[in-house]
């Protein structure tokens, strides 16, 4: 099994001065549940090259097992500082996509169009896809192939109102993922702030926050082994 885990390039946290990207465990966890599966992992980003980490997400409290195997994995640490640049893969030569969290991709992914035609063409094919935390929020203008919102009538869920609003940064950001997927149609719920939660609608895989991506990389792995993929 092949899987692509795209990264965002945006490390800027709207005009707080402050630094953002992506959030380590949303790539440590499932990296080593894909590795241990003993899946061939490709990592990609925008701009390649070093993907920005949210400094935040390396802070002590947040640590967790997995991020410290990443940090002392000298080949996962080689490859997060060489991403490919994402407009250089192609769908066709994925199983599987799993995109990470962390702020970063509401900037750059969520209005990227090499990220959109990506999620497309995946959704198209028949494989599976997964997004955990805010990273749903980069469906927002994925299409099918009749035009209609991709996450229009689909079950999902990802980073809720309630958990950006303790995060202090509702005015921050420069959409609410609960909001705009419900605004694209979709159905979406959630479980208590920064509980694990994953919501599986055929192909489709959507974790709520960073305690969500272990379990939603463990249900992607599930899904591709029934042969779905």
């Amino acid at each position: 099994m092949k899987v692509l885990i795209v990264l965002t390039s945006h490390d800027q946290l709207g005009d707080t001065g402050r630094r953002t990207g992506f959030w380590l465990e949303e790539l440590a966890a499932p990296y080593y549940r894909f590795k241990d599966a003993g899946w061939e992992i490709t990592l990609a980003s925008p701009k390649g090259g070093q993907a920005p980490l949210d400094p935040k997400s390396n802070e002590e409290q947040f640590k967790t097992d997995q991020t410290r195997r990443f940090e002392a994995d000298a080949q996962a640490e080689a490859q997060l500082a060489a991403t490919v640049r994402l407009d250089t893969v192609s769908a066709d030569d994925f199983d599987t996509v799993f995109y990470p969290g962390g702020h970063g991709p509401l900037w750059d992914l969520a209005e990227d169009a090499v990220s959109i035609r990506l999620i497309e063409r995946i959704a198209a094919s028949g494989k599976p896809l997964a997004l955990v935390c805010h990273a749903p929020g980069v469906l927002r203008h994925a299409r099918n192939p009749d035009g209609s919102a991709l996450v229009a009538g689909r079950r999902v869920t990802g980073f809720t109102d309630s958990e950006e609003e303790f995060m202090s940064l509702t005015k921050v950001v420069p959409f609410l993922v609960e909001d705009e997927l419900i605004a694209k149609g979709a159905d979406f719920s959630k479980a208590g702030d920064f509980e694990p939660y994953v919501v599986t609608d055929g192909l489709l895989i959507t974790g709520q926050n960073p305690a969500s991506s272990g379990p939603a990389a463990t249900e992607l792995v599930a899904l591709a082994g029934d042969g779905a993929a």
